[in-house]
């Protein structure tokens, strides 16, 4: 004989709903689903849309100064690297004064898809906070950005 679920049971979640990890994790993963979804439509991942905004802010910055900034380890970041640059995104040229370190700047067509990528980001950031106001979401924010420092 099978089993069969009860759906008039709910499942407690005590005392996980009251774990700041748990928590911070189901909202990751609900704003980072919904994120990876929005940017499909540019066919970008979250964390190409971050490098390329990062160029976007500091042209001409080097490889290493873009990767120890998000935390991507070198080795999984030179594939990201070479996706955007395959993809015309971003140009790569090694820098006048450093020959080991490499310069990276936003091409014209990496320049438009980052426009139309921010333009959905905005979307989705209204998506993900429509439950909050200004104060709420400037307060999660900051807390987050608390939590972040004590690493």
């Amino acid at each position: 004989m099978g089993r069969t679920k009860s759906v008039d049971r709910a499942v407690k979640m005590a005392p996980l709903t009251g774990y700041v990890g748990f928590v911070l994790r189901r909202a990751q993963w609900a704003i980072f689903t919904d994120f990876n979804d929005t940017l499909g439509e540019v066919d970008l991942r979250p964390g190409q849309f971050d490098v390329l905004v990062m160029i976007d802010q500091n042209p001409g910055t080097s490889q290493s100064h873009v990767s120890d900034a998000l935390g991507i380890q070198k080795a999984n970041f030179v594939t990201t690297i070479a996706d955007l640059e395959r993809r015309g995104l971003i140009s790569r040229a090694k820098s006048p004064t450093d020959a080991r370190t490499y310069e990276l700047c936003l091409t014209e067509a990496g320049t438009n898809l980052l426009k139309r990528a921010q333009e959905l980001h905005a979307l989705h950031e209204e998506r993900v906070c429509s439950g909050l106001g200004p104060a709420e979401r400037l307060q999660l924010l900051n807390l987050l950005v608390k939590l972040n420092a004590r690493r």
